[in-house]
């Protein structure tokens, strides 16, 4: 099957399968729009004018156990289902209720958009389409293995993960180490921190490369260029830093200097995200908005609104359409990239938000907040799935496990299989199979990536959590009052956190490489 893209989108035949899959997606419109026309039919607010209607066409004036709201609500669900049955586009209102109504009238709210922004959102829908469809074709792949498979692949990285042990700590800086990311291709560490400097690790050496000046108050953030250390040239722009100074730094890695500064916010700048793409970077400030700027022109493409209070991070998803906020106001926010519509709020935390973090699944986010929980959040359910008293304080950063596209050290006897979108694997008859231990070993790390992930808490301790049940595997001390800020290497290797005593920790399994 071809590559998905928006011309072929409507046409693709495996999104109505059958006839019964078209008919069963008839009935969820009808009823989304039953939904909408019942979300405009005013009702009376007065619960004796409620009962007088109810009685009137024919239903219980009350329910055991149902109070004034419920009933209101009962109430409209009965009218819009009435109108329904006979076909009336406009709903039937009492005219009281409606002169009640027409006051509280709200105008929609929309931002003017640039044409750039606008070419933007085209390349952010056809970028992420594709990558989408790998995404599900290669979880079809996973949802065939055997049981016991899945159990075998389980205990081994488990194991493996439950063996993490300190390797060794360094002073980062002068001031707190505000944040700590793992390079593209696990061989560089690049560490924030609150005296205005960025700084490159050779790891697990854990000795100094470089110092990257160019802020003069707090780093909040910094995000790696997806292919930075790998195929990107050392001249172009390999990461991003933001900072309190209200400014966001594009840098390579051969200078010292930043390659441009991007600035439009008005207080601090939290954290920041590079998109999948490597054209666009994300800030999230304390002016109570988060930015999406276009790296090749450094210009601003957007200014999202929707938190009431600071923006403290932001996060993409790895097919590139969504992005998350969270934010001190406790509420965290999925965004659609392509159309600028908010995909799900996420409400429950009370207390700020300070980490966030997409699954490899795409569907699934965890949050880690100053209540001390992380929350695993679904988005086909649009709901939290779990709740984990996670830390005896704040929960500063989390992250899941992302792996690399081959294992470390992998040399097949021929080039990897290509997942093509039918769910199935492309073969070459005039090549020999390949061995069938590296199909094992290449299957269980497809597996692997969001099997697990890593967060920081002000209680000093990083722990290793399990992705499918939610257990805890690891708790590892940390030579820190508060932990920052966490990260796992790609390769699977390696753990990193940054702590508010100047120092970053190194961990491996068993304590070595």
């Amino acid at each position: 099957m071809s590559e998905l893209t928006l011309d072929n989108l409507i046409d693709d035949g495996n999104y109505f399968a059958s006839e019964r899959a078209r008919l069963e997606n008839q009935v969820i419109l009808d009823e989304l729009e039953r939904k909408k026309k019942a979300r405009n039919l005013a009702v009376p607010t007065d619960d004796n004018k409620v009962k007088a209607r109810l009685r009137e066409i024919g239903e219980p004036i009350t329910l055991f156990g149902e109070r004034p709201p419920d009933r209101r609500e009962r109430l409209i669900y009965v009218l819009s289902q009435i109108n329904a049955a006979r076909g009336d586009d406009t709903m039937q209102v009492d005219e009281e209720s409606s002169e009640e109504s027409s006051d509280d009238e709200v105008e929609e709210f929309y931002s003017p958009g640039s044409l750039e922004l606008l070419e933007a959102r085209r390349f952010l829908a056809e970028y992420s389409l594709p990558r989408a469809q790998k995404r599900v074709a290669q979880q079809r792949i996973d949802s065939k293995m055997s049981l016991g498979r899945i159990l075998d692949i389980r205990k081994k990285v488990f194991a493996e993960v439950k063996r993490f042990a300190e390797l060794g700590s360094q002073i980062g800086d002068e001031r707190p180490v505000s944040q700590v990311r793992f390079s593209p291709n696990s061989k560089y560490l690049l560490t924030g921190s609150w005296a205005g400097n960025v700084k490159l690790w050779n790891v697990p050496e854990c000795t100094p490369v470089r110092t990257y000046r160019g802020h003069n108050d707090r780093v909040g953030g910094v995000a790696w260029h997806p292919e930075a250390t790998k195929s990107l040239s050392e001249d172009a722009v390999n990461f991003v830093s933001g900072a309190a100074d209200l400014s966001v730094h594009l840098w390579s890695l051969n200078s010292e200097t930043p390659l441009a500064t991007l600035k439009g916010h008005a207080d601090r700048v939290a954290r920041v995200a590079f998109h999948p793409s490597g054209r666009y970077v994300a800030s999230a400030s304390f002016d109570t908005t988060w930015r999406l700027w276009d790296v090749a022109t450094q210009k601003e493409l957007l200014l999202q609104e929707g938190h009431s209070k600071e923006v403290f991070s932001i996060e993409f998803q790895n097919d590139g359409a969504l992005c998350a906020s969270g934010g001190i106001d406790a509420i965290g926010r999925v965004w659609d990239l392509r159309t600028g519509r908010t995909a799900m709020v996420l409400d429950g935390h009370v207390k700020p938000i300070f980490g966030i973090s997409f699954s490899p699944n795409g569907y699934q986010i965890a949050t880690g907040s100053g209540d001390d929980t992380i929350r695993i959040w679904d988005m086909r359910s649009l709901k939290a799935l779990y709740t984990i008293p996670a830390h005896m304080s704040n929960v500063s950063d989390v992250r899941f496990f992302y792996a690399d596209e081959l294992p470390p050290n992998y040399t097949p006897s021929i080039a990897a299989p290509d997942v093509v979108m039918n769910g199935t694997e492309e073969t070459n008859a005039d090549v020999k199979p390949a061995d069938p231990e590296q199909d094992k070993v290449l299957e269980e790390w497809k597996y692997r990536s969001g099997l697990y992930f890593a967060s920081a808490g002000y209680d000093g301790f990083v722990k290793l959590w399990s992705a499918d049940d939610w257990q805890l595997l690891r708790t590892l001390p940390t030579d820190g009052g508060k932990v920052m800020s966490v990260d796992l290497s790609h390769d699977g290797k390696m753990l990193a956190s940054g702590t508010y005593n100047r120092n970053y920790q190194l961990f491996t399994p068993d304590g070595g490489i």
